[in-house]
């Protein structure tokens, strides 16, 4: 009897010490950058969900913001690059153009092939930049993309699409002021890192 309750309850305490070390970190505060011209990548929602996900600080986990419009799907991963913060205040977007999807929370070692630079008009009229970067996974072979410029006509205007209807479903209206190579991407990087440290 009490040797067993005894062991039941060290399982216990060990359990409750274990899950203490597992806490998730504050994914807004990891370093930004893994390397020289690698940065970490922080996946909110991944390829292929019909709901946008975001990183609640407060709760410290991934919660349901909002489903998308009936049809649209993110294309690629959806997340954001930590210790970084844009003119809407979040930490600086990336779509990460890979074939597989991940699931929240994984950090993608990435290169940055560039952006597409944003200005939204909030519902209040307030305007505001908010770019998308667009990475690629550092590991993955198969994903060759070293520039937005190497992308085809059509699937940049696929991704302005996927990017209005999104902004729409959130009151957002969109305005695109052309696509930023990785060279410019990195210097918006910089500005967003700089915005983070103040």
């Amino acid at each position: 009897g009490s040797t067993s309750a005894k062991r039941n309850s060290l399982s216990v305490q060990s359990l409750l010490q274990a899950s203490a070390r597992l806490a998730m970190p504050n994914y807004f505060k990891l370093p930004l950058w893994q390397a020289k011209g690698i940065a970490n990548v922080v996946v909110e929602t991944p390829r292929g969900a019909r709901v946008k996900l975001n990183y609640d600080e407060e709760l410290d986990c991934f919660t349901m913001k909002r489903p998308l419009p009936a049809g649209i799907a993110y294309p690629y991963d959806w997340g954001f690059l930590p210790s970084t913060r844009g003119g809407d205040g979040d930490p600086l977007d990336v779509l990460i153009m890979h074939e597989e999807p991940t699931v929240p929370g994984v950090v993608v070692r990435c290169r940055i092939a560039g952006a597409l630079k944003v200005r939204e008009t909030k519902k209040d009229g307030k305007r505001q930049r908010n770019d998308r970067f667009i990475a690629v996974p550092q590991e993955d072979c198969r994903a060759r993309l070293s520039s937005v410029v190497d992308l085809t006509k059509k699937l940049r205007t696929d991704l302005e699409e996927f990017f209005r209807a999104t902004g729409g479903a959130a009151g957002k209206k969109l305005r695109f002021l052309g696509w930023a190579e990785p060279k410019e991407a990195l210097q918006l990087i910089k500005a967003g890192e700089e915005a983070f440290a103040e």
